[in-house]
């Protein structure tokens, strides 16, 4: 900021420091001094500045590829598999995202949607209830799920890959021995025919034409999802918690930010992605396997990665888990239009995995170089 002289001060035109006129620091009269702090960058370097932007150019690579190398790819009806393939992993990858921003991890999120499942659909058949008693009953049950693993956090200080690997491996045994408790099977009976059934099923598994293609009302929720956790992610308080606590938590405490309320809101924030993603699940299937779900949690995890969300936390964004979901459906379902051996698919994704980054740690540091 330019201080105004004083009455009787040496004008700075006679000063001996003084620019010589029509050298470039001799501007016009009052105008704003400029430095390395408010020197502003261009376009490309703000775009390159966007956690996201790695995994998009990630993304454009695969499209291509395998537009190229599948023909059965380039169908209409392909983006639509991709795109339901990818909207099921996203609705859970964007929670799981913004719990990795606020500096935690989740790995009992897999199993949590199997859960969810199982309690709706056992509870419904058991008791001949309506299916929306357990559908409200299994979003309280993930709700819980969610907070405990957040309480446990807060209260034993260890670390978070430690309080849900102990809640992942007692889901998976329960999960198994409840529902051979009550079924006598290792998956539940089928609900169709319940009621509550059919309005359940409209809004959790439907589907809808669009120009002859049938496209999973899930796709829908998942964009809706995102846009919801973009909006709180960055025209929020709580959105700013999140970074805040990601970033250094202590730091964050200091300055009046609720970091424990804010970690156990991003665990129940979890368990309600479970939940969704668990009662789509039994209403596309009408039955659930109670040994499914192990090794999602890692999946989720990935596609956060590839959308650019940082392991240490405080860095990421809503849009980059969506990407890598898409990442994902793309070659989950590319690999098959290819007429490739499956088998490659978990290789297939690894290097994914990596070369995202490698792309993402080189557009940091291009965006950072000055």
């Amino acid at each position: 900021m330019t201080q105004a002289t004083t009455s009787g001060s040496t004008p700075a035109a006679s000063s001996p420091a003084s620019p010589a006129a029509g050298s470039p620091a001799a501007g016009a009269p009052g105008a704003p001094q400029k430095d390395g702090r408010t020197v502003r960058r261009s376009l490309p370097r703000r775009l390159m500045a966007r956690p996201e932007i790695g995994a998009l150019i990630a993304a454009i690579g695969v499209y291509a590829f395998f537009f190229s190398v599948a023909p059965a790819f380039r169908d209409a009806g392909a983006l639509a598999t991709v795109l339901y393939q990818a909207s099921v992993m996203g609705i859970m990858a964007l929670p799981v995202a913004l719990l990795m921003i606020g500096g935690e991890f989740d790995l009992s999120a897999g199993v949590a949607v199997t859960a969810s499942a199982l309690t709706a659909s056992m509870l419904s058949f058991q008791l001949s209830m309506n299916v929306w008693t357990g559908v409200v009953v299994a979003l309280v049950t993930s709700l819980a799920i969610g907070a405990f693993n957040g309480y446990m956090l807060i209260r034993t200080g260890l670390p978070s890959f430690l309080i849900t690997l102990g809640t992942f491996l007692i889901l998976q045994g329960a999960n198994l021995a409840v529902t051979k408790i009550f079924t006598g099977n290792v998956a539940t009976d089928s609900i169709r025919d319940m009621d509550g059934f059919a309005q359940a099923q409209r809004v959790f598994a439907s589907e809808f034409s669009v120009a002859g293609v049938q496209v999973k009302v899930t796709v829908v929720w998942w964009l809706l999802f995102a846009a919801a956790a973009t909006w709180l992610l960055l025209r929020t308080r709580f959105g700013n918690w999140i970074f805040a606590v990601g970033g250094n938590k202590d730091s964050a405490r200091a300055v009046g930010v609720p970091v424990n309320l804010t970690k156990v809101a991003l665990f129940m924030g979890v368990g309600a992605g479970a939940w969704f993603v668990g009662m789509h699940l039994l209403f596309s299937f009408n039955t659930v396997q109670s040994g499914e779900g192990v090794g999602n949690e890692f999946l989720y995890i990935i596609a956060a990665v590839i959308g650019g969300c940082l392991l240490t936390g405080g860095y990421g964004s809503a849009i980059g888990p969506v990407i890598g979901a898409f990442i994902f459906g793309m070659v989950s379902q590319g690999i098959v239009y290819a007429n490739w051996n499956p088998d490659w698919f978990k290789a297939f994704l690894g290097v994914m995995l990596l070369l995202a980054a490698l792309v993402n740690l080189w557009v940091r540091r291009t965006a950072t170089r000055r």
